[in-house]
């Protein structure tokens, strides 16, 4: 073997001093010359299973690499298959998908070569898991399907049953209900067939929860009980515990609350027995959401609370939020409005996470297919280059004539295929043009189009510093109070309908809108490119912005809803600029600007502009406004500073 392999082999074994006797193990067979090429392939296959669980996905690469090098000069094809296995995984565990899919492709074509039927299994399976990820289901099915019709062959019913799980799961996430019950049934009847009892189980509670999705109880009830009178035979406490769970939801969705109560409880009971906290945290998410539809809010608080400060812990944005609506519900309804804003923010801030989230999903989908795209158009093109030499050195061989009036008619007959093709190419082209615009669409709706530029370009984004940036705030007068008059939904809404309509006059005026915080909104002029009416117009914004909430207020009287009245504050000065995070991107700003057009927001007054001096002082000139001065204030932090009033100038 070449003297680079024996050194990453060596740093590996000083990297895992506790496999040190398994690890030299392996690498003595690997480096004897006398075995069959198989033995040592396998040898090194080993070495990287030993490693894979230690070592980061790059070091895993580099193993797998050596592993495809070797086996290819060897000529040992199953050693090459198995390299682009753990490079698949690799490039998976780092969320590079088309890398995973070129590899794991490459390996699905040489075990079919080989006939290895184990090995195509298991690389159609690899396949569908990551169409699965990318919620392309109907792909995802074909290649599980495949899967699972040559285990079938090969008859090797543990990996059918699991299989059967996985294709009914599936159907299930697209709400095909009834075929998912067609593979669950099928999936009991090998369990029951090897009478494992936990298998069984498992299998009821899944057939269960389908006629719980369909609204079938009475079915859904019957099959837990069943699940857990083998859970309770075989001792099972972990799984007693849930398929009690399971069955007070059931009872729960039918609004029999004494039985529902009484099972959370038994289930409860047992996880705290046993110790299991993150059970524990659902199972009390659970019972904070029971109480509060019976009206006990003083529970509902208590236990939605509980699992909370275990959720917050965690990368479940999903269930924090669901907690945080919880206590949300339940302080409004108890009339406690400052602690239903607390839960409130922190529910907007969750649900802005979610969607950034969704987003950078989306984005990745996006790219994935885009990737997957290209490469067979790609192989489509070389295909046809291929087949046209081919035909071509046919006919340069052949003259007979006969065959010469064949060739050309078949030349004939594969140029339509060619021309059919080529504008299959083309229409490909056209749908990734268009994937690719819905991409930047996506990016551009996070950040401002220069910094997604840059972004693009270096795969980062410099922070900046900018002299004259004009940041703009506007905050709802009394909205803790208020709220408290308004379900979720109305409040979301009526926020959702006012920060709509500040997008879009923040776009047609060319200032950039930074962020939301709960009831606040915050934008700035002058950047990301600095321009000599930034500060005309954000003033100009900040007007529109008033005159929008004034007239909203009118017609929200008219109906006699609650109104929200607003302040808005501007400064001028220096910020700095730049990304917020690695994973999630937020464009923001810093600076005693930032802090100084807070202060003249909350101590300005409700339908008005509210300006610092330093605003004045560039704009005072300017035809466009008119000004009322306000003489010094007293601001938290800042002693007393000028401020103004600034309006449209009405022309007579």
């Amino acid at each position: 073997m070449q003297s680079n392999y024996v050194f990453i082999f060596l740093v590996f074994i000083f990297s895992y001093a506790g496999a040190q006797t398994r690890l030299d193990s392996l690498y003595g067979v690997l480096e004897d010359s006398t075995l069959h090429d198989s033995i040592r392939s396998n040898a090194f296959k080993e070495y990287i299973v030993e490693c894979y669980p230690h070592s980061p996905s790059d070091s895993v690469l580099i193993l797998a690499h050596g592993l495809f090098q070797y086996s290819g000069k060897e000529d040992y094809q199953r050693g090459m298959a198995r390299a682009l296995n753990y490079q698949g995984l690799a490039y998976f565990d780092k969320s590079e998908y088309p890398e995973a899919m070129a590899h794991y492709q490459m390996g699905l074509k040489i075990s079919q070569e080989i006939g290895d039927k184990n090995g195509v299994v298991w690389f159609l399976i690899f396949i569908a898991h990551i169409y699965e990820h990318q919620e392309d289901f109907p792909k995802a099915l074909d290649y599980y399907q495949r899967a699972l019709k040559i285990r079938e062959e090969i008859g090797d019913k543990d990996e059918i049953g699991w299989m059967l799980v996985t294709i009914a799961h599936i159907y299930s996430a697209q709400g095909n209900f009834p075929k998912a019950h067609d593979y669950l049934q099928r999936f009991l009847k090998i369990v029951e067939e090897k009478e494992d009892k936990v298998w069984i189980a498992d299998a009821l509670t899944n057939i269960a929860l389908n006629y719980k999705n369909q609204g079938d109880y009475p079915k859904a009830l019957d099959n837990l009980q069943r699940a857990l009178r083998i859970s309770e035979e075989i001792g099972d406490t972990v799984m007693i515990a849930l398929r009690l769970i399971n069955i007070g939801q059931i009872n729960a969705d039918q609004d029999d609350y004494p039985k529902a109560l009484s099972y959370y409880q038994q289930g409860l009971k047992i996880q705290e027995e046993i110790g299991d906290k993150d059970a524990m945290a659902w199972t009390m998410s659970y019972l904070g959401a029971f109480y509060l539809k019976m009206g006990n809010y003083i529970k509902a608080i208590s236990y939605c609370k509980k699992g909370f400060d275990h959720f917050k812990n965690s990368n479940n944005i999903h269930q924090q939020k669901e907690s945080c609506k919880c206590l949300y519900d339940a302080y409004k309804a108890q009339g406690n409005g400052s602690k239903a804003l607390v839960y409130l923010e922190q529910m907007q801030v969750l649900d802005d996470s979610l969607q950034t989230k969704k987003i950078d999903v989306k984005l990745q989908q996006m790219e994935f297919a885009i990737q997957v795209q290209a490469d067979s158009i790609n192989q489509v093109e070389k295909d046809l280059k291929l087949e046209m030499a081919h035909r071509a050195e046919l006919l340069k061989k052949d003259r007979n004539k006969n065959l010469a009036i064949g060739a050309g008619l078949f030349f004939l007959f594969v140029a339509g295929g060619y021309y059919i093709r080529w504008r299959y190419v083309k229409k490909s082209k056209a749908v990734i043009e268009k994937e690719k615009d819905r991409s930047e669409s996506l990016l551009l709706n996070i950040l401002p189009a220069e910094i997604a530029e840059e972004l693009k370009l270096k795969g980062s984004a410099d922070a900046r510093t900018f002299d004259m940036v004009s940041v703009l705030f506007a905050d709802f007068e009394g909205f803790t109070r208020k709220s408290a008059k308004l379900s979720a939904e109305e409040l979301i809404g009526e926020l959702n309908d006012c920060f709509r309509a500040f997008d879009q006059i923040c776009e047609k005026y060319r200032i950039e809108k930074i962020k939301t915080i709960g009831d606040a909104y915050m934008a700035a002029g002058g950047l990301p490119v600095p321009s000599e009416d930034s500060v005309r117009n954000a003033i100009l914004a900040a007007i529109e912005m008033e005159s929008f909430v004034a007239n909203r207020i009118v017609e929200k009287q008219a109906k006699k809803e609650t109104i929200f009245e607003m302040r808005i504050g501007i400064h001028t000065g220096p910020v700095v600029a730049g990304i917020v995070g690695v994973k999630k991107f937020q464009y923001d700003i810093w600076g005693d600007t930032v802090n100084t057009a807070s202060r003249m927001e909350s101590n300005g007054e409700i339908d008005k502009v509210n300006i610092s001096q330093h605003t004045y002082d560039i704009i005072k000139d300017d035809p466009y406004f008119t000004f009322e001065k306000r003489g010094k204030i007293r601001v938290k932090g800042k002693g007393e500073l000028e401020m103004y009033f600034v309006s449209l100038k009405h022309v007579a």
